[in-house]
């Protein structure tokens, strides 16, 4: 009797250290798993990108969904405007890739530049999130009385392939929260430090 209420005392002992380790370390455990797993729910053909800004930061419009460049990773810098030949790039860490003609429309014109999808390039957006969700009994929010329970990573792959071999792929990520009673909510939740566009790869 006394070994099995000592192994029960270990095991309640273990599964409250777990407890507080996925409370308080969760985010950092899920973002570990990412690396090698996340879950696909959704990959849509891009038809058009057109982008509103100054050249620095700004919103990349991809068809009709909006994501920001304001927020990125430490280490990455990017630019986006016209080049010579009048298209619309991306220029990041020495190399440019060019999305394609700009539009002869009048929307073309100050801040804001668009193009479609040239003939023969690939274009995508993929929606993926974590495997793992980590609890957030913690979190409180006085000005509405509903904080999430849970919380995950959820990212946002683009990519896009010209027919000349050269590929863009970015990779934004933000937090989506659970409420008990309406579930998932957007995903685009912010996080200083660990959200907004967090890879740039240029393969000219």
């Amino acid at each position: 009797m006394r070994r099995i209420f000592i192994l029960l005392v270990i095991l309640a002992i273990s599964a409250a250290l777990l407890l507080a380790l996925w409370i308080f370390y969760g985010r950092e455990i899920s973002s570990f798993s990412d690396r090698y797993w996340t879950v696909e729910t959704q990959s849509v053909p891009i038809h058009s990108i057109s982008y509103e800004g100054s050249g620095s930061g700004g919103i990349l419009i991809l068809n009709e969904i909006s994501l920001s460049l304001n927020e990125v990773s430490p280490g990455l810098s990017l630019s986006i405007g016209s080049t010579k030949d009048n298209q619309l790039a991306l220029a990041s860490s020495g190399k440019v890739f060019a999305f394609g003609p700009l539009t002869s429309t009048a929307e073309n014109s100050g801040e804001r530049l668009a193009t479609l999808l040239s003939a023969g390039d690939q274009a995508s957006l993929a929606t993926r999130h974590s495997v793992l969700s980590w609890p957030t009994p913690l979190d409180l929010n006085f000005m509405t009385g509903q904080s999430p329970s849970w919380k995950r990573h959820i990212y946002y792959e683009f990519r896009w392939k010209k027919s000349t071999g050269a590929n863009l792929e970015l990779l934004w990520r933000y937090e989506q929260f659970f409420y008990p009673h309406n579930g998932w909510a957007s995903g685009f939740m912010t996080r200083q430090g660990s959200t907004g566009l967090i890879r740039i790869d240029i393969n000219e």
